[in-house]
């Protein structure tokens, strides 16, 4: 109450009121306070049109390269230094820009996204007439006219429908994955309305909880009800509304012509938008390995400064070195104070050093990864001709993180499975039936319809299947453009339901009793549905009540956990499915007249109630559904997506975790991990569920299951484990008065970490993220991808360090928020170790690349202050300092970061533990990274002493000139721009025309422009220092051969380690190379020897 009134939500309440049509109470009833709710626009970009500036550059000038190149540029701007504004502000100025128009783009194919959604057109009635509007100017207390096939626009409350029971057909596919029909229903006193006056004239107030993102928890509140005024009788009438009532947003109305449904939640207050987690800037771990070098360099640069400011202070002072006859300083100079001076210079010699720093680097990365995303979508491998659908890149910024992945979450339904169900096979009193091996009358007489308890009890196990469902039978049906129930140009019956299982299992009852049991009966018996008791998710169980012959049946199916306890007779321990599939078990029991008038107020008066409704439905049909006779079980198949199973197996042996989330229930979940290869049959399950916390304290369950992985036996044991959503949640928030409680995350994630695989059931979406944040951001940071394909994996997929959408007929709204889309669970075996290890492999070499270039390139810099008495004399021209990242050197490693493949895709994709040699950023860890520069350090040594003591008192001109010091800055230049792109060829092994045009393209361009710039007088410039210079020292025989001995010199030292560390201590990649390489050059023998 104090944290309310603080922040100013005295009049907060925890429940609101919504008027149908907008209708205000008539006179006499509570005081009318007109509530304020958003519109329904749906919000799924980062930038608006007014903060795109702002934000994009306060994100950008994070980044500590450029954030230090604005500092450099300022500096430039305010004081003399050596170097021009322009070396440091163009390239800074072409980062932004490009970076922001990169960002820019993606961020408006966002807004695109979410204005086809927004603009997206509604049926509203107002004042008697269906009127057109935008779906983003809805608003609650609207009454929505939405028809079949339609989309709803907002969460809904359900007044009528086309159909006569009031009730209606929903597909909730991009909520919960699920892709049959559920069942929803009108509240009872406005369902006869069926045309817009009717509607229109509907004078009622709903009141309900304010919104929370459970998906699975209904609009049911102690106050959750409807008022309807009567305005003939002048009568209330007060019904209570459950999740039956509610539509959400992001449902499909099927199997009905239209409804009629007033909106309560709208726009980013939906159950689906709640859901959503807020998106936030992904940084991939490269791009954080970067930036701590970057800190690196800075204190690398800042050592430099430092040590000339103060020897140069040093080396003046000797007066004749201070103020030299030929420079004489003016008064003002005299009267400064040092320390003003000696920040002056210190700030110039930063200047000088400033290209240490290399900020085209994030220019090229940039540059990398959006060209290079093109790669995935341009992949004809992952190209699904059934969907007619490609691979999407949404974020190219996380390309080579797809090379780092450690642990995978996934969701089940829609992405490891086809959500489509096959029956298999059912056991009846024993007696196993397979419909596949029933295909003509040879085999009926596996159905004995003689007299007897057998026949009896086969008779009754098929008509409960036949009649213990909610499958209706529709003609024809679009989905995603595709229509099903059409076979060879003709329409055929389709079965629809709230539940696959029972699609399947009443198109196994047709191959079964049209084939077999209707040959020996040749009668019919019309049976009369007379209540439906519905499946959910506590009970896991359903029931119908149907009369015939004047006689009253019970016929109930369901888990066989929930259906053997309420047996009183029965072959229960012969009724048994095969592992890995879905079983559901089958019973009856005969109602007396008495009995079922009985169980008829029972219903009713749970129905009716206003409070605890479910609580009292709940109630009612524990006491119908007991005393059952059991009849048998049937199995069913869930199949799996094509090759999903070596999608998995070739992720664990590529060394990643793969863990399965998902709302389904248990049994379900761990069939299909056993058929996708998750779970192997050697594979020790640990159960961390409700069902063994009820028993055992979780404190107790969770230091068993550790004793248990931690065991130091000497056999090893492969465990996986399976959690629930309950006890996920106690292990989350421990009970804090429990002092025994320990930690129970740490002990949890010690259990996850020593089991090969792991099974999260009955997870709601904000839980799947929260698992994926327990794991992302414990000790070790391990790399996380998450991969789904409904609107309640956005939570999970945007929580992960990388997030993959499924494009699948389960709706779009996971692959419109996540990183990367596939239509296909199988292509993400191509995406992983093809894609992501070749995008570490080149972006990794590009990052190295750029800092042992810089090096080469600055120190020569930092070692001619010592010859030039620390005047800040640049070593080399201005033209230089500003092309040598842009043009002489980026383009080649630009090229090889997009084309480079040190070994062939096939090989990726049939060795996978190859993944392993690049797993936790091994290519820039820190010895690797200081090899570079001491690389780097090395070369400029050799580059700026080989030439000064080479040259040193020597003539090289035929007439008889020396070099001057532009000379000599040149020469190194040219040594330094031969040695770096040299050393990048070495390191090619993919080479094709395009290499050899860049690499050798670019030296043949910087020779060219070196001539054109010393050969004319420029009437641009103000100086001429750089006049015939590269034209004199080409023109000398030992500038030839110094140039030669010292590129030479440059290269052997690396080429020799590496020639060593491959002899000695070879990986598994290199060894690779070794036999392809061996292997193509015996078979170029071959072939001319041939010859």
């Amino acid at each position: 109450v104090f944290r309310r009134f603080c922040v100013g939500e005295e009049n907060w309440v925890d429940s609101r009121t919504v008027y149908i049509g907008h209708k205000e109470p008539p006179p006499g009833t509570e005081a009318f306070i007109q509530q304020r709710f958003p519109d329904n626009r749906i919000v799924s970009s980062k930038y608006t049109f007014w903060n795109f500036i702002p934000k994009n550059m306060f994100e950008q000038f994070r980044r500590v390269a450029n954030f230090y190149f604005l500092i450099i540029f300022l500096v430039q701007l305010i004081i003399d230094t050596p170097t021009s504004p322009i070396t440091s502000g163009l390239p800074l100025f072409f980062v932004i820009t490009v970076t922001a128009i990169k960002q820019g783009y993606e961020d408006w194919l966002r807004h695109k996204a979410d204005n086809a959604v927004n603009q997206c057109p509604v049926h509203v009635v107002q004042h008697g007439k269906v009127v057109r509007k935008q779906s983003r100017k809805l608003k609650v207390g609207d009454v929505v006219l939405v028809k079949e096939d339609e989309t709803f626009p907002c969460d809904l409350i359900l007044l009528s429908s086309s159909r006569d029971d009031g009730t209606c057909y929903v597909t909730t596919a991009s909520l919960d994955g699920e892709s049959s029909h559920k069942t929803y229903y009108a509240v009872q006193d406005t369902k006869a309305y069926s045309t817009e006056k009717e509607v229109d004239s509907i004078h009622a107030t709903i009141e309900c909880e304010q919104p929370q993102p459970d998906l699975y928890k209904s609009v049911q509140h102690r106050h959750s009800h409807i008022h309807i005024c009567s305005l003939n009788k002048l009568l209330f009438v007060c019904r209570p509304l459950g999740s039956e009532n509610l539509l959400l947003r992001g449902a499909t109305l099927k199997n009905t012509e239209y409804i009629y449904a007033v909106a309560i939640y709208t726009g980013m207050e939906t159950k689906m938008a709640l859901n959503y987690q807020s998106k936030c800037q992904k940084r991939s771990a490269v791009e954080k390995s970067m930036n701590a070098y970057l800190v690196v360099y800075l204190c690398i640069l800042i050592s430099k400064a430092l040590i000339n400011t103060a020897l140069k202070y040093v080396w003046q002072a000797d007066p004749n070195r201070d103020e030299p006859w030929f420079n004489q300083r003016t008064e003002a100079e005299r009267q400064r104070h040092v320390l003003i001076r000696a920040f002056t210079d210190f700030l110039a010699f930063m200047v000088l050093f400033n290209y240490i720093i290399p900020v085209s680097m994030y220019v090229t990365v940039e540059m990398q990864k959006f060209l290079g995303s093109y790669f995935i979508m341009w992949d004809d491998d992952m190209f699904d001709e059934e969907l007619g659908e490609r691979a999407m890149v949404n974020t190219s910024d996380l390309n080579e993180e797809l090379g780092q992945v450690e642990y995978v979450f996934t969701d089940k339904t829609g992405t490891l499975t086809e959500n489509n169900m096959e029956f298999i096979e059912c056991c009846v009193d024993g007696h196993v039936y397979v419909p596949h091996v029933i295909p003509g009358a040879a085999s009926m007489d596996m159905i004995d319809t003689s007299p007897g308890p057998e026949a009896r009890h086969e008779e009754l196990f098929f008509r409960a299947l036949c009649l213990c469902h909610t499958v209706q039978v529709k003609e024809e049906e679009t989905v995603d453009g595709i229509k099903h129930g059409i076979h060879q140009g003709k329409s055929t019956s389709l079965y629809i339901s709230s539940s696959p299982d029972e699609v399947a299992l009443v198109e196994g009852m047709k191959r079964i009793i049209l084939v077999v049991f209707c040959v020996h009966v040749c009668f019919l018996i019309r049976f009369e549905l007379l209540e439906v008791l519905t499946f959910d998710s506590v009970r896991r169980r359903m029931s119908v009540i149907v009369r015939a012959t004047g006689e009253f049946y019970l016929f109930c199916k369901g888990a066989d956990s929930s259906i053997f306890p309420r047996v009183i007779s029965g072959k229960v321990d012969q009724v048994r499915a095969r592992e890995g599939l879905r079983t559901l078990c089958v019973a009856y029991k005969r109602l007396s007249p008495e009995q079922y008038q009985e169980v008829c107020h029972l219903l009713s008066g749970a129905k009716l109630a206003l409070q605890d409704r479910d609580k009292r439905l709940a109630e009612a049909y524990d006491l119908i559904e007991k005393d059952l006779i059991l009849l048998g079980a049937t199995a069913v198949e869930d199949r799996l997506q094509e090759k999903a199973a070596d999608t998995i197996e070739s992720l664990h042996k590529a060394g990643m975790k793969v863990w399965v989330l998902t709302g389904d229930k248990m049994e379900t979940a761990a069939a299909t991990c056993y058929a996708s290869k998750l779970f192997r049959r050697n594979t020790q399950i640990l159960e961390l569920t409700t069902k063994r916390t009820e028993e055992q304290s979780l404190h107790d369950v969770l230091f068993d299951l550790s004793r248990t992985v931690l065991s130091l036996s000497g056999d090893y044991c492969d465990y996986g484990l399976i959690i629930d959503g309950a006890t996920l949640s106690a292990v989350m928030r421990p009970d804090q008065e429990d002092s025994n409680s320990g930690n129970y995350k740490e002990i949890f994630l010690e259990i996850c970490r020593n089991c090969s695989a792991v099974l999260c059931c009955r997870m709601a979406p904000l839980q799947k993220a929260q698992i994926v944040k327990l794991i992302k951001t414990s000790k070790e940071h391990p790399i996380t991808l998450a991969i789904g394909d409904g609107a309640n994996d956005v939570s999970m997929i945007l929580e992960a360090h990388v997030g993959i959408g499924i494009m699948g007929k389960e709706g779009r709204q996971a692959a419109r928020n996540s990183d990367y889309a596939i239509p296909k669970f199988k292509h993400l075996k191509k995406m992983l170790l093809v894609h992501g290890h070749y995008y570490y492999i080149r972006i990794s070499e590009l990052v190295q690349y750029f800092f042992y270039k810089n090096v080469c390139f600055i120190f020569p810099q930092f070692l001619y202050q010592f010859f030039c008495g620390f005047s800040q004399q640049p070593l080399y021209d201005t033209a230089y300092l500003t092309l040598y990242n842009i043009s002489f050197t980026s383009l080649p490693i630009l090229l090889y970061s997009l084309i480079e493949q040190h070994i062939n895709m096939d090989i990726l994709k049939k060795d996978p533990s190859l993944y392993k040699d690049i797993a936790k950023n091994s290519l820039l860890r820190w010895p690797t990274f200081i090899y570079w520069t001491v690389l780097g350090v090395y070369d400029a040594i050799v580059m700026f002493f080989g030439a000064y003591f080479l040259f040193d008192n020597t003539t090289f001109t035929s007439n008889g000139q020396m070099f001057g010091n532009w000379t000599f800055g040149t020469l190194v230049f040219t040594v330094l721009v031969f040695t770096v792109t040299f050393k990048l060829a070495l390191d090619t092994h993919y080479w094709t025309w395009i290499n050899h045009f860049v690499i050798w393209g670019s030296l043949i361009f910087f020779v060219v422009f070196s001539l054109l710039w010393g050969g004319i007088i420029w009437p641009f410039l103000n100086y001429q220092r750089m006049y015939y210079v590269f034209m004199q020292m080409l023109s000398s025989g030992p500038a030839w051969l110094s140039i030669i001995l010292l590129i030479t010199a440059s290269l052997v030292p690396d080429v020799v380690k590496k020639v060593i560390w491959r002899a000695l201590w070879p990986t598994t990649t290199e060894t690779i190379q070794v036999d392809t390489c061996a292997y193509v050059c015996c078979r170029y023998i071959h072939k001319n020897v041939k010859e």
